[in-house]
């Protein structure tokens, strides 16, 4: 194995630069003070977690977990998710707080990559929980939140998919009735393989009617008379159940003028295996990911002995800020240029900008070897260099 370049990094690993990091924080300020006036709270949970509680509830692959032993030789892992995290410690710490918990954080993940994915291993989260309501006022809240966060940090243009999770795992069982051919094709809908799922479906001993009832899957994407169209593909209970579950969905979405952003699409699965209902992703134009992606997951706190019906939804920073593309780069820099006989003055001068709400670099001229290229950071540049006129020589 070579040893790697002094100026390499791990795979997926990544710096933040000036200009992105202060933009982020920046969205993130506006992102968490709306959320803490819906009455979230924000915590945080370790970086390392224990390989066998939050690793083994993550629903993150295996292979993308970061391990490492501790000196008693347990495995950790690299916090994969922040909603395991979360549920152990509403099991633990805040076992004895009444539901429901309106939760918040804002925190790093870890995802190990392969070398030629190219995509980020670490990567920033901002999110909520909204644990121990399983009503569908409670799933309204969290899309409604998500899309007044979106609006309010300055994307115009967008689009919240929502899916439903146990009405697609209903028509899928109705029609195969076997567990290994409905999670293949699940994997087929998770990685948006749809040429794949349409392959499959036409090889399956079926009839032509439940062939075009898988195939029709495909095409229940809009608005919301493609809950009519689902309505007809199944005449399981389950499955209509679901779909009342979204039309009453849309209607508290009505309530919060926050349905005109809404498209249903059945085909929308998600990775994370705990979800169980509805599950949703924020969709920006010219983004090729989800800026945000959330949903119902109702098995979860279970797994830490605190059984609780619970929601969320997390926005991911990184393509957040890529979809605000050069807009909110707001702030002006200012710098002092100074001879050191000057030095005082501009002290005095920068105080007072600052005490201004300014931005302000104070710069000795010394130590600069390009005035010119120096000067190209800043918005505005006051040069105190030389004695004052009328100071003696």
């Amino acid at each position: 194995m070579s040893k790697p370049f002094v100026f390499e990094k791990p795979a997926g690993m990544r710096d933040t630069l000036p200009a992105f990091y202060q933009k982020n924080e920046d969205i993130k300020n506006i992102i968490k003070k709306e959320m803490e006036s819906w009455g979230y709270q924000f915590i945080q949970t370790p970086t390392l977690e224990y390989h066998e509680t939050v690793g083994e509830a993550s629903a993150i692959l295996d292979q993308q977990l970061f391990k490492l032993l501790d000196m008693e030789g347990k495995t950790l892992v690299l916090r994969p998710d922040m909603t395991a995290p979360i549920a152990r410690v509403v099991s633990s710490s805040m076992k004895n707080v009444a539901y429901p918990l309106r939760l918040a954080y804002s925190s790093p993940v870890f995802r190990a990559q392969q070398r030629e994915g190219g995509r980020p291993a670490e990567f920033e989260q901002v999110g909520i929980e909204l644990i121990g309501e399983g009503t569908s006022s409670a799933e309204a809240e969290a899309l409604a939140l998500m899309t007044e966060v979106i609006k309010k940090s300055g994307i115009n243009s967008f689009t919240v998919a929502v899916g439903h999770i146990g009405f697609v795992q209903e028509l899928l069982a109705d029609i195969l009735g076997n567990d290994s051919r409905v999670a293949e094709l699940l994997r087929y809908l998770n990685e948006k393989n749809y040429v794949g799922y349409t392959s499959h479906v036409k090889e399956l001993p079926l009839s032509s009617i439940d062939t075009q009832r898988l195939l029709k899957i495909l095409d229940l994407r809009g608005g919301i008379e493609v809950l009519d169209e689902a309505s007809a593909l199944t005449p399981n209970n389950k499955g209509q159940q679901a779909l009342e579950e979204l039309k009453t969905l849309y209607k508290l979405l009505q309530d919060y003028d926050a349905a005109q952003n809404i498209v249903f699409d059945f085909t929308l699965f998600s990775h994370m295996s705990y979800y169980t209902g509805i599950v949703f992703e924020g969709y920006a134009a010219g983004i090729g990911a989800p800026i945000a992606s959330g949903g119902r997951y109702d098995d979860l706190l279970s797994r830490f002995d605190r059984k609780a019906p619970a929601i969320g939804f997390a926005i991911r920073m990184d393509y957040f800020i890529e979809a605000l593309g050069s807009k909110n780069d707001t702030i002006k820099k200012q710098c002092i240029l100074f001879t050191p006989e000057r030095r005082k003055e501009a002290l005095q001068l920068a105080k007072s900008k600052r005490s201004e709400g300014g931005n302000v670099v104070m710069q000795d001229l010394s130590g600069v070897r390009n005035v010119d290229e120096f000067s190209k950071r800043f918005d505005e540049i006051h040069y105190l260099i030389g004695r004052q006129q009328g100071e003696d020589l």
